[in-house]
């Protein structure tokens, strides 16, 4: 049988408080966020490796908070004045670490949103004390401000996780497929979505149903898998 043609659509992912799975790996995480009028000095700086969720509980927070969410690596090209009394989510900011604007620009941030009233919450990869700033003004801030972890996914989230999405696709999921694919696969939600959308447009060149038979032949031949 010929191979079929098949597009890959970009997936647009739902990021609201209803979509959120709720695991041990994030319980903590989560009540946090939930309880964010009780933070201390009304910031939190939440910690985690890539794929653990941090984005989506950004946008959770927002939801609840009315925040605007910004990239630190935007920091230097931002009018930080405009963001005066605004609740503020930003995102990666371990990564600006030695880029003395974008450090100078987080500290501004960080006192004007507090000082009007808003509330910060700052993601990054790891806790501050880690990121190697250089601003000591701005390292002892970020040192100091409440820390919350997210824990690599647990089965029980990543069973979760590939289900819905597989279901996203429409794709019916045989019994022992998700068993077979856990103890495969990368502990991150980017590597669950990836590897629905490989095995998803494997079923659809070959024009049949995705088995566990096809999932081992695919994963097989993933060098992403195979690494």
């Amino acid at each position: 049988m010929p191979e079929q043609l098949t597009f890959d659509l970009p997936a647009h992912p739902a990021q609201g408080l209803d979509d959120f799975l709720v695991t041990p790996s994030n319980a903590n995480a989560m009540a946090t966020i939930e309880s964010w009028q009780n933070w201390p000095n009304r910031k939190l700086v939440l910690a985690g490796d890539a794929g653990t969720g941090k984005t989506h509980l950004t946008h959770v927070w927002a939801g609840l908070s009315g925040a605007q969410i910004l990239q630190a690596s935007s920091l230097p090209d931002l009018r930080i004045e405009d963001l005066a009394g605004q609740s503020v989510a930003l995102e990666d900011a371990d990564r600006i670490a030695g880029n003395p604007e974008a450090e100078k620009a987080l500290f501004h941030l960080h006192n004007l949103v507090l000082a009007e009233g808003g509330a910060l919450l700052v993601t990054a990869r790891s806790a501050p004390s880690r990121w190697g700033v250089t601003l000591p003004d701005l390292k002892s801030r970020m040192e100091g401000t409440t820390l919350a972890r997210l824990d690599p996914p647990d089965d029980m989230l990543l069973s979760a996780v590939l289900v819905k999405l597989f279901h996203d696709r429409q794709i019916t999921v045989p019994a022992n497929l998700i068993d077979y694919l856990l103890p495969r696969m990368e502990r991150s939600l980017a590597e669950a979505a990836r590897l629905v959308s490989v095995l998803d447009q494997a079923a659809l060149s070959e024009g049949r149903a995705l088995t566990r038979v096809l999932a081992a032949r695919v994963l097989d031949k993933d060098p992403e898998t195979e690494a």
